[in-house]
Order: structure tokens, then C-alpha cells, then sequence
């Protein structure tokens, strides 16, 4: 059963470039695509669709707004938001309004259709540049979710380790701990944040 997905993009060439992308792919129908929220939210309803990707920058009402509008519209359905390097404050904002993955616009396109099917499969796609903002804003003065705080040190910094990409034998070298001990962190950072990966324990770190 192919992935129904929707695209919300203003930049025509991109839009029509990524449709005829996902078009391609047999695991994937394109149902719709839109040049602004306003009139995605007037139409999408209909298509049912189960991702969409969408532009966080969007003439009049923005791709955060757009987010919440559309969760409330249809609660089920999975957004994976489009961002550019420097877009740090509405890249939060979106987390916070439930938005459930994040790509760079540059994105190479076997990781785009990797991560539509990652988003649909319950994971939070999301680049290693957006993770490492994130961790920057975890290292930062904003109070920490609840559950975030009840971990320990020792997970905080594993949880960061992973945030930033490195790998298993990475963080083992970098904290003074075996592979063993990793794991055994993970297990915990997972278990007390209610999450099943890496990316999920990441956007984790911002949602309330």
C-alpha cells in the first residue's frame, strides 16, 4: 500500500521538482500539492493524506501556524517541516506545534523519500545540522521538558552524543565509557522519555 502524501511549498520549481521526485517512487502517491497554507487547509481534508511535507516559510499564514492548523484539522496526519540553514526561531516553533520531522531544503533525495517512509513507520526524521541547533538550545538557559530533567547526567550527555550523530563507539571513546555502558544509558534516556529512537529522543528535548 503506497505512503498518500501532500505537499505544501511555494517556490514552484522545488514544488514541482519534489512531486515528480515522489512520483517516482513506488512506495509513494502524491494526492496533493498546494503554494500556501491557506489553501492546503481549504483542500487537504479531502485527499487524506498521511504525510505532508511542507515549507516552513509560507506567504501570509507561515508553515508554524499551518502546522497547528492542520493537526487540528486532521490529528493523525504527519508533517515533516522544510527549513533553510538559518531558520532557527520558527525551526522551535514548529516543534513546539507538533510538527514530526525536519529536512533541509538541500536535502539529497534518497534521504527525502528515506524519510517520508520513516516518518510513517512512527520515527522523527530530522538532518544532523537541525540536530546540532537543537542540542545548542538544549545547552542553553530554556528549562528543560520534565521528563528531560529526570535524567541523569550521564544520560543527558549520552542523549547529547546522539543528538549531535555521533555513533555508538563515538560516544564510548568521547565519555570514558564501554559500548556495554552506552547501551545501557540509551536504554534508560529511552525508557524515561517514552521514545523508541535517536530522533524521537532529540525533538524530545523541545516539545512540551
Amino acid at each position: 500500500m503506497s505512503i498518500r502524501v501532500a505537499l505544501v511549498e511555494d517556490n514552484d520549481d522545488l514544488r514541482m521538482s519534489m512531486k515528480s521526485l515522489l512520483k517516482r517512487s513506488p512506495r509513494l502517491r502524491v494526492v496533493a500539492d498546494y503554494a500556501d497554507a491557506e489553501s492546503a487547509l481549504a483542500d487537504i481534508a479531502r485527499h487524506k493524506p498521511e504525510v505532508v511535507l511542507m515549507d516552513i516559510k509560507l506567504p501570509k499564514m507561515d508553515g508554524v501556524e499551518c502546522v497547528r492548523a492542520l493537526k487540528s484539522l486532521l490529528p493523525t496526519v504527519l508533517i515533516i517541516m522544510l527549513t533553510i540553514h538559518d531558520d532557527n526561531d520558527s525551526l522551535f516553533n514548529s516543534i513546539l506545534a507538533g510538527a514530526d520531522g525536519f529536512l533541509l531544503k538541500d536535502t539529497v533525495p534518497a534521504r527525502l523519500l528515506e524519510a517520508i517512509e520513516e516518518v510513517r513507520n512512527g520515527g522523527s526524521p530530522i538532518t544532523p545540522q537541525i540536530a546540532r541547533r537543537i542540542v545548542q538550545r538544549f545547552r542553553g538557559t530554556d528549562p528543560a521538558p520534565a521528563n528531560v530533567e529526570n535524567l541523569t547526567p550521564r544520560e543527558r550527555e549520552v542523549l547529547e552524543q546522539l543528538a549531535l550523530g555521533s555513533r555508538y563507539k563515538e560516544i564510548s571513546d568521547k565519555l570514558g565509557i564501554s559500548l556495554d555502558g552506552i547501551r545501557f544509558h540509551i536504554r534508560g534516556v529511552y525508557n524515561k522519555l517514552h521514545v523508541h529512537s535517536r530522533t524521537e529522543a532529540v525533538l524530545k528535548l523541545l516539545k512540551r
